[in-house]
C-alpha cells in the first residue's frame, strides 16, 4: 500500500473532499473522495487512510463504492462515529435521473436525487459493501424541510443520549441551508429543523458544527459565495455559533470567516485527536493533475492537520504540534532547498518586507500578508494568482510550511492562514529581512 508523510496526497488519480475522519481504536482513520479511474472527478467511491501521528500515512485502498440502486452513481461525503466498539460511516448516496451518454460519471443536465445512507464496520478496516449498507434517510421531498437533489454530506456526533446530524441543503437553490435530524441509536433518524441563512451561499455543503473552549463554532462550504474571478465560486467559512441542541436551532454570532485565505482549501472536516483537541483537515483544490517521473498522475491533497481554537471571539487554525515533530533546525546560512522535499521557515515581517521561497513570492503589505505565485502556477491564468490575508495589528510572525506542490503560511499561530497550490517551485530562499530574523527546518530524518 501507499505509504506517505506529511501531506496525504492522492494515491493516484482523483480525490477531493475528507471524509469519516475519526480517530479509533488507537489510530486515526481518513476517508476520502475517490475515483479511481483518472485524475478527474468522477463516480465517487471513499479510499481509505491510516495513520499514528497525523503524520505519516498509510492508504488501505478503496473502503465504499456504489453497489446500491440509491448509490449507484456515487457514494458521496459524510462523516464517521465509534458505537460499542463499531465504526459507523455515514454518507450521501447519489442516483443520476439520467447519465450523460458522453460520460456516464456525470448526470445530464445535473439531475439527480440525493439520499442519505450508512454502513457499519466492526473494525474500521473491512467494510461490505453489499450487505452492511443501509438507507437511512430516502430523498426527501419536502421542499419546506430540504431539497432533493442538493442535501448531502451527513456530519454526525453524539451529545448525551441523542445523535445529531447536520446535512448541507438549499432553499429553491437560493438561499444555503442547515438541515438538522436527530436519533436515539444512530440508526434510525427523524428530521428536526432547518435553518436558512444567505451567508451559507446558495448551496451548503460539508457542514459541521462543535465545541472548543466552551464556544460552538460553526464550519461550512458555502457555494456561490465569489463571483469566480479566482477560479472557485465555492469557499469555506467558519464563524461562532449558538447552538440550540433541543430545537437545533443555529446562529452565528461572529462576523463570517474564510478557513483559509489562499482560496484554494475546500470542504473542511474536524474531528477529536487522542489528547481531546479539535482537528481539521480539508481538501487543496488543484487546477491540474501532478505526472510523476514513472508516468502515474495524481489530482488533489490534504492541508496539514489544524488545531481549531476560539481566542477573543475569533476562530483560529494552529498547526498541530505532531508538524513540529517532523522538523529539525538547521544553520541560517542553508539557503539551498530540494524542492521536492519539505521544509520550514519561521520569520517575522515588518511592512514592506519579501521572502521569495522558490518562486513564491511573500510580502508584509497594508497591515497583512500577501502572497503572489505567479511564477510557480504553471501559466494558469483563470485562477487566483495573488492572496491576501485581513490586517494583523503588532507583530507579524509566520511559520511557512513548504511542500512541492504545496505551501502554507501561518499568521501569528493561526490567526489567519494562507495555503495555495503550487506548480514548480526552484531550490532557492531569498530574503529581503534580517537574515537573523529567520529560522529554516529541515524534514526531521530520524521520525
Amino acid at each position: 500500500m501507499t505509504k506517505q508523510e506529511l501531506h496525504l496526497r492522492a494515491p493516484g488519480n482523483w480525490i477531493n473532499d475528507p471524509n469519516g475522519f475519526i480517530y479509533s481504536k488507537g489510530r486515526y482513520h481518513l476517508f476520502y473522495q475517490f475515483f479511481p479511474y483518472a485524475p478527474v472527478w468522477g463516480t465517487m467511491h471513499w479510499g481509505h487512510a491510516v495513520s499514528d501521528d497525523l503524520i505519516h500515512w498509510e492508504h488501505l485502498g478503496v473502503a465504499l463504492f456504489p453497489t446500491k440502486d440509491y448509490d449507484q452513481n456515487g457514494v458521496f461525503s459524510g462523516s464517521a462515529l465509534e458505537k460499542d466498539g463499531e465504526m459507523y460511516l455515514y454518507y450521501s448516496a447519489v442516483k443520476y435521473l439520467e447519465s450523460d451518454r458522453e460520460n456516464i460519471h456525470m448526470a445530464k443536465d445535473n439531475r439527480f436525487e440525493t439520499s442519505q445512507a450508512m454502513v457499519i464496520s466492526k473494525d474500521g478496516i473491512h467494510f461490505d459493501n453489499w450487505k452492511d449498507k443501509k438507507q437511512i434517510i430516502p430523498v426527501n421531498q419536502n421542499e419546506d424541510q430540504a431539497h432533493p437533489t442538493h442535501t448531502r454530506d451527513p456530519k454526525v456526533w453524539k451529545d448525551g443520549d441523542t445523535y445529531y446530524m447536520v446535512l448541507g441543503s438549499t432553499y429553491r437553490e437560493e438561499v444555503g441551508r442547515a438541515v438538522f435530524y436527530t436519533s436515539h441509536d444512530g440508526i434510525n433518524w427523524k428530521f428536526k429543523n432547518q435553518i436558512q441563512d444567505k451567508r451559507f451561499g446558495r448551496i451548503l455543503e460539508c457542514p459541521d458544527i462543535f465545541e472548543v473552549d466552551g464556544v460552538h463554532v460553526f464550519e461550512g462550504s458555502a457555494m456561490y459565495i465569489a463571483d469566480g474571478a479566482c477560479g472557485y465560486e465555492n469557499h469555506a467559512i467558519c464563524a461562532t455559533a449558538e447552538f440550540d441542541r433541543e430545537q437545533c436551532r443555529l446562529r452565528l454570532i461572529s462576523e463570517v470567516q474564510y478557513v483559509d485565505y489562499g482560496m484554494d482549501l475546500y470542504a473542511p472536516q474536524t474531528n477529536l485527536d487522542h489528547e481531546g483537541r479539535r482537528v481539521m483537515i480539508a481538501w487543496m483544490r488543484m487546477p491540474q493533475p501532478i505526472t510523476e517521473a514513472e508516468g502515474n498522475k495524481w489530482n488533489g491533497m490534504m492541508c496539514l492537520p489544524r488545531v481549531v481554537e476560539v481566542e477573543n471571539g475569533h476562530v483560529c487554525y494552529r498547526v498541530h504540534p505532531e508538524v513540529r515533530k517532523y522538523f529539525n533546525e538547521v544553520a541560517a546560512s542553508s539557503q539551498e532547498w530540494n524542492p521536492l522535499e519539505p521544509f520550514c521557515i519561521k520569520v517575522c515581517l515588518e511592512e514592506g518586507e519579501k521572502l521569495n521561497i522558490g518562486g513564491y513570492q511573500i510580502q508584509r503589505c497594508d497591515g497583512g500578508i500577501l502572497t503572489d505565485r505567479s511564477k510557480v502556477f504553471a501559466d494558469l491564468k483563470e485562477y487566483a494568482l495573488t492572496a491576501k490575508s485581513p490586517k494583523v495589528s503588532g507583530e507579524c510572525k509566520l511559520e511557512i510550511f513548504v511542500d512541492r506542490n504545496l505551501v502554507e503560511i501561518y499568521i501569528n499561530d493561526g490567526e489567519y492562514v494562507i495555503s495555495q497550490v503550487v506548480y514548480g517551485l526552484t531550490d532557492t530562499v531569498e530574503v529581503e529581512t534580517d537574515k537573523n530574523n529567520i529560522t529554516y527546518l529541515r524534514h526531521n530524518s530520524d521520525r
